[in-house]
């Protein structure tokens, strides 16, 4: 997390019910409701990857749980109808 950025101010209209959770949220984080906004917004457009980027992402990871597939059953294991 940065300490120091350049800002713009921006204006939004929440509900009471939003406002309500973002201040019990702040408070839970000890955070400003501002820090968890620009938290959700950075999540917010971190999901905006591409197709592409996804695939990647995917590419690079694998395997990276070793021992993941021995907690998986196989496929006679399965309950089928």
């Amino acid at each position: 997390m940065l300490c120091c950025m350049s800002a713009t101010r921006t204006q939004v209209y929440l509900t009471e019910a939003q406002r309500a959770g973002l201040d019990e949220r702040a408070e839970a984080e000890r955070t400003t409701m501002a820090q968890v906004i620009r938290a959700a917004i950075d999540r917010y457009l971190a999901d905006d990857l591409g197709v592409a980027e996804r695939e990647q992402v995917l590419v690079e990871t694998f395997g990276s749980r070793p021992g993941f597939g021995s907690r998986v059953p196989s496929r006679d294991e399965w309950d089928r109808p």
